[in-house]
């Protein structure tokens, strides 16, 4: 396989790996949880939980009465499609695609949780004594180190464009 078409597939085979390790967490934390129990992993600080978001992030629009379902998921295949078109103009430059995999494997897995369930599985609870943090997951955490991935990417080609 030549390397430009092995540097483009493996930008997809780690979304899919983004994709089976949020799928797989989820399975399991909806096996051995019942709806709303905690279990705390730190005391003080982390939780395991099982909880259901139909909105997005934040359980934005969560109580929009059901288009929201439909419209994230749409969003997000729109995203990813995109995404495959910048992996495969920029799969050279590893900061960058490892930021867009990572943001395309935590969308589509939240997609899948969408389509089965018709929300989101989140299982992930950081909190300080009164303060709780909204329930996450791994495709969520994967979204947002992308993002970040891609601020920092953007900076970094920002200072080298500069240079030049």
């Amino acid at each position: 396989m030549p390397k430009r078409v092995f540097a483009f597939w493996r930008w997809i085979i780690a979304s899919l790996l983004v994709i089976v390790l949020d799928q797989v967490s989820k399975h399991v934390i909806e096996a051995l949880f019942v709806y709303g129990e905690q279990h705390a992993v730190i005391p003080g600080f982390f939780n395991l939980t099982l909880a259901y978001n139909p909105g997005a992030a934040f359980s934005f629009l969560a109580d929009a009465g059901g288009w929201q379902r439909h419209f994230f998921t749409a969003l997000a295949l729109a995203v990813s499609a995109w995404i495959v078109y910048m992996l495969k103009k920029h799969h050279m430059e590893t900061r960058l695609s490892l930021a867009l995999s990572l943001i395309m494997g935590g969308a589509i897995g939240n997609v899948i949780d969408r389509l089965l369930f018709g929300h989101v599985i989140d299982f992930i609870q950081v909190y300080y004594r009164d303060w709780y943090y909204p329930a996450f997951n791994l495709a969520d955490s994967a979204i947002c180190i992308g993002a970040a991935l891609m601020v920092w990417d953007s900076f970094k080609s920002g200072k080298q464009a500069a240079k030049q």
